[in-house]
């Protein structure tokens, strides 16, 4: 019989799964991760050993019930547009359709991010034709807000490429800002209501201290890396996200979905491995970080596993720092 899963212990230990991005739909968690290759092939900046090709959607009906994995949910070879390295995904919920949100490179080797749509949560997904128009990168997150209108905020450095797009053009040549000059932020953007494509061009979205200056790029306790997540608590937006480099997850709060976001702290210490990926959901009463971490491997970058943790607010909305290993 299955046991219910443990806090910072893997979720499934059958397969590696990394990147994980939870959401209650039906009265259950469904967890969207990315599924990394048991493979030895060598590791670069450029991120070539995250060779994924499929997505395996996850399941509880709670915390006290066994994790459930529904089988492949899509694979590359079903994406006509697609040519290697299905990463971080995420999901959502609109107009009585499920959509699974995931980047991709095309076949000129740029990321961009497409859309698939399923009658179940579960899945399968069929893929879009065509990704979604303008836009690129790496880590979608998707906000159904409160008013129904729906912001996907994504990006990611290095082999992201997010530094590549500055100008609004692909330019291979780029590199990042200097590091006494502003970081580059995540981008955001309105999906329409098909929910398929942008309602206009993507923004930066702007992080600053608590004087109201731009975080730097050569900040690298705070600036933004990747992986940006965004949800609710008490009508105020939390933006967390990745540090890359000191291997952190830390967040910035804003009255607006579209900030500007004030940077508050840090919400997960390093964990095993190089990468930090999380997500937050709220179930019943309490909040929930999943995140992933590469002890199932013994610390082999590529193989990582979904774990999860209760998350805590302090009285002033702060959130408590997690380390996941005390």
């Amino acid at each position: 019989m299955r046991k219910a899963p443990e806090p910072n212990q893997p979720l499934v230990t059958h397969m590696y799964t990394a990147d994980p991005s939870a959401h209650v739909f039906e009265g259950k968690i469904y967890i969207y991760p990315s599924h990394d290759l048991d493979h030895d092939g060598p590791s670069n900046d450029n991120g070539d050993q995250y060779a994924m090709e499929d997505y395996h959607v996850l399941s509880m009906d709670g915390f006290d019930s066994p994790v459930v994995e529904h089988g492949e949910a899509l694979h590359l070879k079903d994406i006509p547009w697609a040519s290697k390295q299905l990463w971080a995904p995420d999901a959502a919920y609109k107009n009585h359709m499920y959509y699974l949100f995931f980047p991709a490179r095309d076949l000129e080797g740029n990321f961009r991010i497409g859309a698939a749509t399923s009658q179940s949560p579960a899945g399968p997904f069929v893929p879009q034709e065509r990704y979604i128009a303008g836009s690129f990168s790496i880590d979608p997150a998707v906000l159904v807000d409160d008013d129904d209108q729906v912001y996907m905020y994504f990006g990611g450095l290095w082999g992201g490429q997010l530094e590549k797009w500055q100008t609004g053009e692909f330019d291979p040549a780029a590199t990042g800002p200097a590091p006494e000059e502003p970081a580059l932020g995540p981008r955001a953007a309105l999906l329409s209501d098909d929910m398929l494509s942008f309602k206009d061009q993507p923004q930066e979205i702007s992080i600053v201290d608590e004087t109201g200056q731009p975080i730097l790029a050569g900040d690298e306790e705070r600036r933004f890396f990747e992986g940006p997540w965004v949800h609710k608590y008490n009508g105020l937006y939390y933006l967390s996200y990745s540090t890359g480099t000191t291997h952190k997850l830390v967040y910035a709060t804003s009255p607006y979905p579209m900030g500007p976001y004030t940077f508050k702290g840090t919400i997960l210490t390093p964990v095993i491995g190089w990468t930090t990926h999380h997500s937050i959901v709220q179930f019943g009463d309490k909040w929930y970080l999943f995140y992933h971490d590469c002890s199932l491997s013994d610390g082999v970058n590529h193989k990582r596993c979904v774990k999860y943790t209760e998350l805590h607010y302090n009285e002033d909305g702060t959130i408590r720092t997690i380390d996941p290993y005390q």
